[in-house]
């Protein structure tokens, strides 16, 4: 079981010490920089929150959420790369789906709105989500909205 646990932490420890060479490197590429700014203040938050709200929650449960986390935030980059040249509009209906999927899909129900929409709130973000959000739970929808709308 130990070992199940370090398992789990080391994937969500990887993805943090990932995001935070991104991050520090001023040679990459502002996007890549925002982006991955974006994950690693998401993955700051689940694990501050987690240990505040759910102090019994598994370090698997932790990789899980981390894991969804970043595959939600890669779906979404390819989905803009994909309609990049296609009309706004549908760009625009596909961001706010995503916006809309993370708001309305909070894992901690998190009173502090400035900070859980920091990123939300601010339309100079390419990552417009919510911290506060079940990100398994939110990638599950979102990909079977991408899904129906193939």
């Amino acid at each position: 079981m130990l070992s199940m646990s370090m398992q789990a932490q080391e994937v969500f420890n990887e993805l943090r010490q990932k995001n935070k060479a991104i991050v520090e490197n001023q040679q990459n590429n502002e996007v890549i920089r925002q982006i991955s700014q974006f994950k690693l203040d998401a993955l700051n938050y689940l694990v501050i929150k987690m240990q505040e709200e759910m102090p019994d929650s598994s370090a698997y449960y932790l990789d899980v959420q981390a894991y969804s986390m970043n595959a939600y935030v890669t779906l979404y980059i390819k989905k803009l790369v994909d309609l990049s040249k296609m009309p706004e509009a549908l760009q625009e209906e596909m961001t706010r789906l995503f916006m809309e999927t993370t708001r309305e899909n909070p894992l901690f129900k998190d009173k502090d709105k400035d900070l859980v929409l920091s990123y939300y709130k601010r339309a100079e973000c390419i990552t417009r989500f919510s911290l506060d959000t079940d990100w398994e739970k939110a990638l599950e929808i979102i990909s079977k909205l991408m899904e129906d709308k193939k």
